[in-house]
């Protein structure tokens, strides 16, 4: 039977289109799309550290107004920075600094850096993901060229610990009972750890940036945390879409140092966990 030509020519066509997309689909990486409305860029959040009675310093949790772009995608340049205050420099001195590149649309990491200057204590780290590849790279050092520390074999979609922050504010919390807990894995040094966040239940809490219903959790931090602590770290977290800390306690050697907000702006939508 006799095949006619524009069904040969149309099944060429076919065929050529799938391969086309099958190569496509072997040689192009597929990164996850997280949905959320919790934060954006020009987000701004300033707090208050105290230790006991004292104000201790001040802590600035920030989005870049402009995303950047990194292997080719388009990443948030999220930062944090802890000063104690010149009155308690003298007590011990603070000045520590962590950034990180998040994928816009998959909210991992590309790039995390740590800059810690606490009384005598200094470190510097690096880290650069190979989401692709599922690898970390990481460096040490403060000037150029760095000392390259290894290369390390990571989990799909490892974090960092302030990139795994960020993403946990775009979870949904409604439905956990006391507990509950949250697993994410956290690239810090030279290894994987893992970070559990347990859900603790909700309260009303009133700081100087006002009064706001909140969802209470505990992260479980084994390495690499945004404060030396030597017991539990608790933050408290707005009640709605956003998530924002308004509040965050941690023990450390002796006592505990207590982090409430200030001021916020730059907000990706209301603020409904606000009473006043």
């Amino acid at each position: 039977m006799k095949i006619p030509a524009i069904k040969i020519l149309f099944n060429l066509l076919l065929l050529s289109t799938v391969a086309s997309a099958q190569s496509q689909d072997t040689t192009k990486p597929k990164f996850r799309i997280v949905e959320q409305n919790a934060f954006g860029p020009g987000e701004r959040l300033i707090f208050e550290i105290s230790y006991g009675f004292v104000t201790a310093g001040t802590a600035i949790m920030e989005i870049a107004p402009n995303t950047v772009t990194i292997n080719g995608r388009q990443a948030y340049q999220i930062s944090v920075n802890v000063n104690s205050s010149e009155s308690f420099d003298w007590v011990y001195k603070v000045r520590d600094s962590y950034l990180t590149l998040m994928d816009k649309e998959g909210l991992f990491p590309w790039k995390f850096e740590q800059h810690i200057r606490e009384g005598n204590y200094k470190r510097d780290f690096e880290a650069i993901f190979d989401q692709e590849n599922k690898l970390v790279r990481a460096y040490t050092g403060e000037t150029e060229p760095k000392k390259f520390e290894g290369e390390f074999q990571v989990p799909e979609y490892v974090q960092d610990v302030l990139s795994a922050f960020y993403y946990s504010r775009t979870f949904d919390y409604s439905g956990m009972k006391e507990g509950d807990i949250i697993k994410l894995q956290n690239f810090s040094k030279d290894k994987t750890y893992p970070l559990d966040v347990k859900f603790l239940g909700r309260e009303t809490v009133e700081v100087d940036a006002g009064e706001f219903k909140t969802i209470i959790l505990e992260p479980l931090v084994l390495e690499g945390g945004l404060f030396k602590s030597e017991g539990n770290l608790i933050v408290w977290l707005t009640d709605d879409d956003r998530k924002i800390p308004v509040k965050v306690k941690t023990k450390v050697v002796v006592g505990a140092i207590d982090i409430e907000l200030q001021q916020y702006s730059g907000l990706a939508g209301p603020l409904n966990a606000r009473i006043k």
